[in-house]
């Protein structure tokens, strides 16, 4: 198993931490960023395009949740049953940066901020 590390490069597209993930840290899943069979995500993908590391460097919205793509039906799904709030996370990245988000979690051992 791997250990929890700080490591700005396992921060997901859409917001996530990878590095405190279960099955990241499983090695079950190599992160979002290396995962190639994640095409299906409009998220990683529209990130890619634009050459941003993440939903927090987006200038075509104010609020990450107006985005079609981040706030589909999936995603709302996703973030109810496994009581996720990835908008809190993309709020911190813009607010504090990658390396304090990547440090808070690593620290908290949290891949995400729980929905309250």
């Amino acid at each position: 198993m791997k250990e929890i590390v700080v490591n700005t490069n396992l921060i997901a597209a859409c917001g996530l931490y990878c590095g405190a993930c279960k099955a990241y840290l499983r090695e079950r899943c190599p992160g979002c960023k290396d995962n190639v069979k994640a095409s299906w995500c409009k998220v990683r993908t529209c990130c890619f395009e634009h050459n941003w590391l993440s939903c927090a460097e987006c200038t075509d919205f104010e609020q990450v949740n107006a985005c079609a793509k981040y706030n589909n039906i999936i995603a709302r799904i996703f973030g109810f049953i496994f009581r996720s709030d990835r908008t809190a996370c993309i709020d911190y990245i813009k607010k504090e940066g990658r390396e304090d988000f990547a440090r808070y979690m690593t620290e908290k051992k949290r891949h995400t901020f729980p929905r309250t």
